[in-house]
């Protein structure tokens, strides 16, 4: 059976923060991310050691809740090569739909020095959520606040990711945790499921929180992943995926990409495996 954060009964025992103050008390918009890529079926464990010390996101009773996102590049996939190549000042731009309520949000996040996140939102229409034509002046106005400017020509959708979320306040330390579950990916004919995987990811303003250190006492590591660029790597074999390549191995099984609108898990370059690090 396929583990969820709705199926783990540790949520329900933990006390409820509403959305207002978790945005009040942890809002990080400027923040330093650890992400961690653990089996789904190790969630009920990971999650029963945090009921004394966590609250969970609860909105009407629910504690679990559906995203999209739609992320946009230039041609020349000037986002998707500033993460591959590692350089100083990278950007991603995306809308992110929150499927359970209709709300939808275009977002500007900038990674900066010593692995700070910024990021920008702006209030969207659901309806836009495929195209940046009419936040076209956010977004380049906040790109321009942080001294980025692409000239590769406009930007246009090129992944589609789709998931479950679970959001978790930890007061002590004023940090976030997010759960995500039943992570899909689609580009273009080509789509990935990866149902049997969870992504843990802790939002700090810089120092550790009790999750990181709870997983780094069980021997998990933070993983090199990001939504857009890792699922991109791995429905497009022709970019360079030296970043991820470590995780594309460990947590990608070895099938073809589907083409059509059944979601498989891909194959990734068997020439390059020799030099994966």
């Amino acid at each position: 059976m396929t583990t969820t954060t709705t199926s783990v009964p540790a949520l329900a025992r933990m006390a409820p923060v509403g959305l207002a103050e978790l945005i009040e008390r942890a809002a990080l918009q400027t923040r330093v991310d650890r992400k961690y890529v653990v089996p789904a079926e190790a969630l009920p464990h990971l999650l029963e050691q945090l009921v004394p010390h966590a609250r969970v996101l609860d909105i009407d009773g629910g504690r679990a809740f559906r995203y999209r996102s739609v992320y946009f590049d230039t041609p020349g996939l000037v986002s998707y090569h500033g993460a591959a190549y590692r350089r100083r000042r990278r950007f991603k731009v995306r809308t992110r739909t929150y499927l359970d309520s209709g709300e939808c949000w275009l977002e500007v996040k900038i990674s900066g020095a010593r692995g700070s996140i910024t990021k920008h939102r702006l209030p969207y229409h659901p309806d836009d959520r495929d195209t940046v034509h009419p936040g076209r002046r956010f977004v380049e106005e906040a790109l321009a606040r942080e001294s980025i400017a692409p000239d590769d020509g406009s930007l246009d959708p090129v992944l589609v990711t789709d998931y479950q979320r679970t959001t978790l306040l930890l007061p002590e330390s004023a940090s976030r945790v997010t759960v995500d579950t039943e992570l899909s990916w689609r580009h273009h004919d080509r789509a990935l499921r990866l149902s049997g995987l969870a992504v843990i990811e802790t939002k700090t303003a810089s120092a550790a929180s009790p999750v990181d250190r709870m997983l780094w006492q069980r021997g998990v590591r933070p993983a090199r992943i990001s939504k857009y660029a890792t699922g991109l790597a791995a429905l497009r074999l022709d970019l360079p995926d030296a970043p991820w390549r470590r995780t594309l191995r460990r947590h990608f099984r070895a099938t073809t990409p589907s083409v059509g609108p059944v979601p498989t898990t891909p194959s990734h370059r068997p020439e390059q495996e020799a030099s994966c690090v």
